[in-house]
């Protein structure tokens, strides 16, 4: 008998066996894909890395735990998707994202993709945790798959305009913003608190994103002799209006929402940084029992400082991975529930949902530019 049919049945034996038990590594796993999508590309392209970076840190910490579902070993997955910062592009992220099977979507970053991709999640009932995000609206329509881990403008942009007036005592407060969903949701809501704390509102402007000039805003605000001036748009416009401003002579206090205090607005503004002033949402990460190890360790991981948005992609990623450990399955039917009464410590503060999915415990926070750098001011619950 030649070589070839002894080695035949030997062959087609050992074969039989790994496919009736296949290794014990591969069969206690259950892979599981955690969808993310934010801008990548783009002018927002920092921030979106920023919070894939927040998602994956925590997607390697729980495989690393060999955190189990049910009775197997869970390997979560992160499936990313390039969301433009377009309304029209993100829909069709959360399609793909759909297509591609996630139990879970932590995403996206504007409010102007987050609010038309959400319906996509709804209609697949797929759960979607907003990190960053914050236009009421999002948690506003009764969506039984909505929830967000950061405070909504409502809360944030209410807080300033509440400071504005009854703190800083400003008599004239103009306001412009770069008609986004996100820069318009949050300059509405200012205007609100303004209104209702008796403020005086003397001017409100528009651009839009793409702006790289402001001088005719910014003459037409400095003819209504504005004492303070809210921006609701992010760090790279608002840089540019404050460099604006100071060329103008415009010597109002300027005060930014959410995606204003980070290191880049400064690079931007130079000299013109100095005694601005930004709410961003949540609490200072430095104040929090595990924001300075999360810095540390984001940092060694990546290579870079946290940009803004990274702790709270961390902690909507940990928020679906508990609750499906929880419920003992990644299913979104099985740990949905679960995932409405979550109750946990994050980075970024109390992780637990109202029942619409908002944030319970909400919160901002004012920074102001002193000496080159963002120093926190106060903090403060949802108005």
């Amino acid at each position: 008998m030649s070589l070839r049919y002894t080695l035949k049945p030997l062959a087609l034996f050992v074969g039989a066996i790994f496919a009736i038990a296949p290794p014990a590594s591969f069969a206690d796993d259950l892979p599981v894909k955690i969808g993310f999508a934010a801008p990548l590309t783009g002018a927002n392209a920092g921030y979106g890395k920023d919070l894939e970076n927040g998602v994956r840190l925590a997607i390697e910490e729980a495989n690393a735990q060999k955190i189990k579902i049910g009775d197997k070993v869970a390997q979560f997955q992160i499936v990313s998707e390039d969301d433009q910062a377009d309304p029209r592009i993100g829909v069709q992220a959360a399609q793909k994202l759909v297509d591609a099977g996630v139990s879970a979507v932590v995403g996206h970053f504007n409010s102007g993709t987050t609010i038309p991709a959400s319906q996509v999640y709804e209609q697949a009932g797929i759960p979607v945790i907003d990190p960053a995000a914050t236009n009421p609206i999002i948690t506003g329509r009764g969506f039984a798959n909505t929830f967000m881990v950061i405070s909504t403008d409502a809360q944030n942009a209410g807080n300033a305009g509440v400071y504005a007036v009854e703190v800083t005592k400003a008599k004239r407060i103009a306001i412009i913003d770069d008609r986004t969903a996100f820069g318009q949701g949050e300059a509405d809501e200012f205007e609100k608190a303004v209104k209702a704390h008796g403020g005086n509102l003397v001017a409100r402007e528009y651009t839009d994103n793409k702006a790289v000039d402001f001088s005719t805003q910014i003459t037409k605000i400095k003819s209504t002799n504005a004492d303070l001036i809210f921006f609701g748009g992010l760090d790279t416009q608002a840089a540019g209006f404050a460099k604006r401003m100071k060329q103008l002579g415009m010597n109002a206090q300027l005060v930014g929402g959410g995606g204003v205090m980070d290191q880049d607005f400064i690079k931007l503004a130079g000299d013109s940084a100095e005694g601005v002033m930004a709410w961003e949402y949540g609490r200072p990460l430095a104040q929090l029992p595990g924001g300075k190890d999360f810095s540390a360790k984001f940092k060694k991981r990546f290579g870079v400082d946290i940009l803004s948005y990274a702790p709270f992609g961390y902690d909507g990623a940990w928020a679906a991975i508990k609750a499906m450990q929880k419920a003992k399955s990644s299913s979104p039917n099985d740990y949905r529930p679960a995932l409405k009464a979550i109750d946990f410590e994050g980075v970024t503060g109390r992780i637990s949902f109202d029942n619409t999915g908002a944030l319970k415990s909400g919160a901002s926070t004012l920074y102001q530019v002193k000496n080159g750098a963002w120093v926190p001011i106060v903090t403060k619950s949802g108005s």
